[in-house]
């Protein structure tokens, strides 16, 4: 099971955003990742705790952001419920539905979820609609990307060979494309992403297919 630690910062401009700290693993469901969310001055500003299914359908999903809070799931597309910690009663909560494939947001978490939804084989491009959970509000946005796998590389370490995803993924919207590298359950690269400490190694299990 590996944790470790992410640094994050805005993609355009380098602005320190902050630390994830996390950990990840195979479980009964399929998959879950969990982490705890720090400003870049060192205080909690929120946590992740997502699960996946067998196929890496977003079975549950608990997002917190500041005084924001979201609950989401898988039902006839993805539901979600939006709550504000000022509202105790969920008075005001607001809830949301769309025929989309998965979540997104800022945490690497939802990188390697995609990844483990889609199967990609190398050479594989396709399509799909994400529903956009946007710090620090966590506001719903439903936007459309293109992701390819590109290539996948074997490299030696210490612990056996760590094989590398490389995958494009475009919005479709704007054109705007990034590169996003991937070892097994570990985001290596990605813009706004930095892989700081790792303890353990990645989980490895494919669901993209055979090694090119």
């Amino acid at each position: 099971m590996p944790s470790g630690r992410y640094s994050l910062h805005d993609p355009h401009d380098d602005t320190p955003l902050g630390e994830e700290h996390f950990s990840c693993a195979p479980g009964p469901a399929g998959w879950r990742y969990t982490s705890q969310v720090f400003t870049a001055d060192g205080s909690p500003s929120g946590s992740v705790d997502l699960t996946l299914d067998s196929l890496g359908r977003p079975l549950r999903l608990q997002l917190r952001s500041g005084e924001w809070q979201v609950r989401g799931g898988m039902l006839d597309g993805l539901t979600w419920v939006r709550t504000d910690a000022g509202d105790p009663d969920s008075a005001h909560a607001t809830e949301g539905h769309d025929r989309a494939h998965a979540f997104t947001g800022r945490s690497p978490a939802f990188l390697v979820a995609t990844a483990r939804l889609l199967r990609l084989q190398p050479g594989d491009r396709t399509r799909l609609r994400l529903v956009a959970l946007t710090d620090p509000v966590l506001a719903p946005r439903t936007l459309d990307q293109g992701w390819s796998l590109d290539g996948i590389e074997t490299h030696a370490t210490d612990s056996g060979p760590l094989r590398v995803e490389r995958y494009t993924v475009a919005d479709l919207q704007t054109g705007e494309q990034h590169q996003v590298h991937l070892a097994g359950d570990v985001v290596l690269a990605a813009p706004g992403v930095e892989l700081e400490a790792l303890d353990g190694p990645p989980n490895q299990q494919r669901l993209s297919g055979p090694e090119a």
